[in-house]
């Protein structure tokens, strides 16, 4: 065994798998045989779907399939080079200017993946004298985003808008201090506190990027986003968002006014030097929008499933933390009793994700549940029983 090779097999990660896939509790790579709905066949098993970021049931939808087989046979299956090349189309344009609209931008920049966006965009929006401040429980995206910085890296407490106040007294006044936020946290379910970073970007001259990820979809009208939700979306410097889960697609997208766009589409590596959002993924999220726009009883179908299943997990003594959207976490506070707890959940029927470190801490583990538009309340009292069965038999809840 080479050096390299040594090395690999020994990191943590590699040994915590090994691990969990000797007593047969591996809950990673399962592969699902067809669209992804509120029920999969995995391996032969048939599971109720709660671990999706597909908040508006639209993976399915023909209409969007239909779209993106179109787009394929007018334009390829890609476009062999970059935007800033000979990889710009002219749907790639056209949804640019619709997302834009649609969150309340001048103009928008679309890439091939969300997690392109986050990594490509914030090192370009400070140098090695300004200041990038992010929460402490931002996504990946974001953090190695500014790790790719020559920015100095400040963090905050989660939703600690008093240490945030702290963080920014330690900046130069004169110096770009960009706060960077997700719009509604991915594990935990929880939004920013979005009013008071507002407030403090004006006491302390800041600026803003909110990703919205998992707001899109959801929140504000139309499902316009946590800045349109709270009515915040002009104090908001920069706008990001994905395609990946309530577009129904994959690729990403920032937005923002018109001179801080113009300056991205000239700056950031992840877009001049990656292959631009194929033909059939650009078409199938410029459909997807249309229908969340003209479709509002989706989102407010969204709704109603997921206050029902807070409203069962509440009853049934589960430990949801401080949620606020279709994404709600069952805390179990113990590494190995998460992997056990997903393992027998699907044995149950209901496929869930486990939330483990460095994801979380260790004292916070938990299993993610989703909820989707498309899910019924006969769904959810079928997945809340086996999970409170579950979790009974392990010790978690009485």
């Amino acid at each position: 065994m080479g050096i390299l090779e040594e090395k690999l097999s020994k990191h943590p990660f590699v040994e915590l798998s090994r691990e969990i896939k000797e007593r047969g509790i591996y809950p990673y790579f399962r592969q699902i045989e067809g669209k992804q709905g509120t029920e999969v066949e995995m391996g032969g098993h048939h599971v109720l779907m709660f671990g999706s970021n597909a908040y508006t049931g639209l993976t399915g939808d023909q209409r969007i399939i239909d779209a993106g087989c179109a787009a394929m046979q007018q334009y390829g299956s890609g476009c062999a080079g970059s935007r800033f090349l000979n990889g710009t189309l002219d749907i790639h344009v056209q949804l640019e200017q619709e997302l834009a609209e649609y969150v309340g931008k001048d103009d928008a920049l679309c890439f091939s993946t969300g997690f392109m966006v986050n990594s490509g965009v914030i090192p370009q929006l400070v140098g090695k004298d300004d200041y990038i401040i992010c929460d402490d429980r931002d996504h990946a995206s974001i953090v190695d985003g500014r790790r790719l910085s020559f920015a100095t890296q400040l963090h905050y407490k989660h939703n600690d808008m008093a240490d945030l106040e702290r963080v920014l007294q330690r900046c130069e006044p004169d110096k770009v201090k960009l706060i960077v936020v997700d719009g509604v946290f991915s594990m935990e379910g929880d939004l920013c506190k979005l009013p008071e970073i507002v407030e403090l970007k004006h006491k302390y001259n800041a600026s803003i990027m909110v990703d919205e990820a998992h707001g899109l979809g959801v929140f504000g009208r139309q499902g316009r986003g946590v800045c349109d939700h709270f009515g915040l979306t002009d104090e908001v410097d920069l706008i990001m968002g994905t395609f990946s889960k309530s577009l129904a697609s994959i690729g990403g997208f920032i937005a923002a006014n018109q001179t801080i766009i113009d300056a991205l589409r000239h700056m950031v590596r992840t877009y001049i030097f990656s292959a631009s959002c194929t033909p059939a993924a650009t078409a199938a999220a410029r459909e997807a929008l249309r229908i969340i726009k003209s479709e509002p009883e989706r989102l407010e179908a969204l709704w109603n499933v997921t206050n029902y299943a807070l409203k069962r997990f509440k009853e049934e003594g589960f430990e949801i933390g401080d949620t606020e959207s279709p994404i709600i976490p069952l805390y179990v506070r113990d590494v190995d009793k998460t992997f056990v707890v997903v393992a027998r959940a699907f044995e149950e029927g209901v496929f869930i994700n486990p939330v483990i470190p460095p994801a979380c801490g260790p004292q916070d583990t938990l299993v993610r549940f989703a909820l989707m538009a498309n899910h019924t309340n006969e769904q959810v009292d079928r997945a809340v029983a086996a999970l409170k069965k579950v979790f009974v038999e392990l010790g978690i809840i009485k």
